[in-house]
């Protein structure tokens, strides 16, 4: 390995940042290493105890930093390389994951005026506390016969930049007018490696309402929504937005401190978390998609077509492939609800079975969910835990499960569970469908898609499709090691370097024809459920 050179990547997730170090001669995954956040996802206070808002999930910035330092020297470590071999580093992020920064680039909430303040804060994600500045963007979007809105099926989420930001103008505006600028988090660090300011594309076109023809919604129109917005594109929103055929800049002196690689050393432009997973499963071509399973779940499909899709979270050309369409669907939670009924929902005496069999209580229970195999129990669920992104794009709407007897227990409870994230998931495919964006394959990944085959293999029953799992653990990761490798010139473009660096596919699911025809009838009365409480709305 002497004369070999290697890039990073690193996957900042919700809960912890995960990095890989990647051979760029023989696609080995070297090392790896993994950093917890210490301060997790804050739903119910800051740190300093201050109660927060229902709706809120915001992060500590240093988090990110601790964890850049940690997995750098981790993987550095375990693979005894020298840091200076290391020729690109490439990173992805949870989206929109927005941040105020000051123009040195420290984040505000760092800053002792601002310590106590939510909205100097991340907000992470999930973070559904501007759902009413979401609705006033779409109704003046609609009034006004906005074409933009129609790149994200017709709705702009809360999830997304503008309602997080007009958020902070409308409940802090102390911190509007501190804030530089407003910035994803993986741009964030992104200016903190290099000390030059560039926006990836692929977050300003899903999450941030940008357009490589058009740029971002009209200075008019954001007026329009609240004359303080005037002027925002520019000065709190760069315009300097970068594709992924481009780099971020180079590692200097500030960046070395911070991360431990060599000055000089290439920085690629920043990828959302999960469309960073594509090249590392080479799903680099027109009809594939691929299905994320993890806390949430995000479901992203190649095109050779351009469609208005009526639901879903957007798509951008050359969003993660040049010369392809890639549309962005997801469910707000898959592995949340599972933990939520694990956590609260489970008797004691599972709780001391799982114990007496040394095995976590989410195993007791697929082990007993497996034994009651595919059948109509009764009971049927909603996966609207954390609302709903996809097709119906409300925040508000509630989960409820259907059909609870005397005689129900906690394992029907949590296939049902399961089963609604799949019946979801079917929703998603089949609006793809009807829009003419075909689906012609499907590779899973995240940690659910490996460990879990009772799961997959309801997944594939309930689509009625062969579904292939991703042999890498570290999907999003070697993904951005990929994109690191292009970057820093070991590789001519993301196609030639996915074939040569991805994984191929571990495992395979097949629908069996027995599963497929209770399913059928089971997600009948799903969509029934789905429509009805769709159109009913919070009650």
């Amino acid at each position: 390995m002497k004369n070999e050179s290697f890039v990073i990547g690193i996957d900042f997730g919700t809960l912890s940042a995960r990095a890989i170090l990647v051979n760029t001669s023989t696609g080995e995954e070297v090392s790896t290493s993994v950093f917890a956040y210490p301060h997790g996802v804050m739903y119910s206070s800051l740190p300093s105890g201050k109660r927060l808002r229902e709706n809120y999930a915001l992060q500590h910035p240093d988090d990110y930093l601790i964890a850049l330092k940690s997995v750098i020297d981790g993987v550095i470590s375990e693979s005894g390389i020298d840091p200076t071999r290391v020729k690109g580093l490439g990173i992805d992020f949870t989206a929109c994951t927005l941040l105020p920064i000051d123009k040195v680039g420290e984040a505000l909430c760092m800053r002792s005026e601002f310590s106590d303040e939510p909205h100097a804060y991340v907000k992470l994600w999930k973070h559904h506390g501007a759902a009413r500045e979401a609705d006033e963007i779409n109704a003046l979007a609609i009034e006004r016969g906005e074409t933009w809105l129609d790149t994200y099926g017709g709705t702009v989420s809360c999830e997304w930049a503008f309602p997080k930001i007009y958020e902070t103008l409308r409940c802090a505006e102390e911190v509007y007018y501190a804030a530089d600028s407003f910035v994803e988090a993986a741009d964030w660090l992104s200016l903190l490696l290099t000390g030059k300011q560039t926006r990836s594309a692929t977050f300003a076109g899903y999450k941030w309402l940008w357009n490589s023809k058009t740029g971002y919604p009209s200075n008019d129109f954001l007026k329009s929504l609240d004359s303080r917005l005037d002027g925002i594109v520019g000065t709190k929103i760069s315009e300097n937005v970068l594709g992924i055929d481009k780099i971020a800049g180079y590692v200097d002196e500030r960046g070395s401190r911070l991360s431990g690689l060599p000055v000089g050393c290439v920085v690629a432009i920043p990828m959302l978390d999960a469309h960073a997973a594509m090249p590392a499963l080479n799903i680099t071509g027109s009809g594939e998609l691929m299905v994320i399973l993890g806390t949430s779940g995000c479901h992203i499909l190649n095109s050779s077509e351009e469609k208005e899709v009526k639901g879903i979270c957007g798509y951008v050309k050359d969003g993660v492939v040049p010369e392809l369409y890639t549309y962005e669907a997801g469910q707000a939670a898959v592995g949340d609800i599972f933990d939520w009924f694990a956590k609260n929902c489970v008797p004691a005496s599972y709780e001391r079975e799982a114990a007496e069999k040394n095995i976590g209580i989410h195993k007791l229970l697929r082990e007993k969910a497996m034994l009651l195999g595919c059948r109509e129990n009764g009971l049927v669920a909603l996966d609207w835990w954390n609302g709903n992104r996809s097709v119906l794009v409300n925040p508000e709407l509630k989960g409820m499960i259907h059909g609870f007897t005397l005689l129900t227990k906690p394992e029907e409870i949590y296939r049902a569970l399961i089963e609604a994230t799949a019946f979801g998931l079917k929703v998603i495919t089949e609006r793809y469908g009807e829009s003419g964006v075909s689906v012609d394959k499907i590779c899973a990944a995240g940690g659910i898609a490996m460990k879990d085959e009772m799961m997959m293999q309801i997944y594939a029953d309930v689509l009625d499709r062969e579904i292939n799992i991703a042999a890498s653990t570290q999907a999003a990761a070697l993904g951005s090691a990929i994109y690191a490798s292009v970057a820093a010139g070991e590789y001519s473009d993301v196609v030639t370097a996915a074939e040569k660096l991805s994984k191929k596919s571990v495992k395979r699911y097949s629908p069996i024809p027995e599963n497929v025809a209770v399913y059928k009838k089971l997600y009948e009365k799903y969509k029934k459920l789905h429509d009805y409480f769709a159109e009913l709305g919070n009650f």
